[in-house]
């Protein structure tokens, strides 16, 4: 693990919280096997999947599944797995889904919590043009998924560690084709989340 500062930097005695934001339509392994590593590798107490309300990067790109069922997909994903936890706060928000916000908020219901940002290399290096930079640099650090042959750039003031993980090249969207083509999901998605999107027929 290499780092732009050391893992307990700035650490208080509230929790070790990873917070990782995505769309998760469907949830996969791709999402689930980076959560898990750097809750290992960083000790933190829970990493929080964040589902996206309105992802504002992807509406009108593409027919985006409701917010609710993307959140019961995740929440099955994760079953039994005490380390990782679905997360609604963005969808009881509502409206458009900003990082910033979903930080603050849960620094203020956690003054004393240490939370880390969880992104891939590619959103790390463009940080600088999200909502808000100056203030995530101030309430977050962060934890940059390392994948073999990605290089990691991230914009200067942002305290962050790496984290190397396997390479699996999971597409969402490949997922969603199969789905709508009726073809197995079988160890690309857990079974729980499957169970879903085939019983209220997302992707068809």
């Amino acid at each position: 693990m290499a780092a732009g500062s050391a893992p307990g930097a700035g650490v208080g005695p509230g929790r070790r919280i990873g917070v990782f934001g995505g769309t998760f339509d469907p949830p996969h392994v791709g999402h689930l096997v980076p959560a898990l590593f750097v809750a290992e590798a960083l000790a933190l107490d829970v990493v929080l999947l964040v589902v996206a309300n309105v992802p504002w990067q992807k509406v009108g790109s593409r027919p985006i599944s409701p917010a609710r069922d993307r959140l019961d997909m995740v929440r099955a994903a994760v079953d039994g797995v005490d380390v990782l936890e679905a997360s609604d706060l963005e969808i009881r928000r509502g409206g458009d889904t900003f990082t910033v916000d979903t930080i603050a908020e849960l620094r203020s219901q956690g003054p004393d919590d240490d939370l880390v940002l969880i992104l891939g290399s590619d959103a790390a290096s463009g940080l600088d043009t999200w909502e808000r930079p100056d203030e995530l640099r101030r309430t977050c650090r962060l934890a940059v998924v390392e994948r073999p042959g990605e290089p990691v750039s991230v914009p200067d003031g942002f305290r962050h560690v790496t984290v190397p993980v396997p390479q699996l090249d999971v597409s969402s969207t490949v997922l969603r084709d199969r789905a709508a083509a009726g073809l197995s999901l079988r160890y690309l998605v857990p079974d729980g989340a499957v169970a879903i999107l085939e019983r209220r027929r997302l992707y068809r």
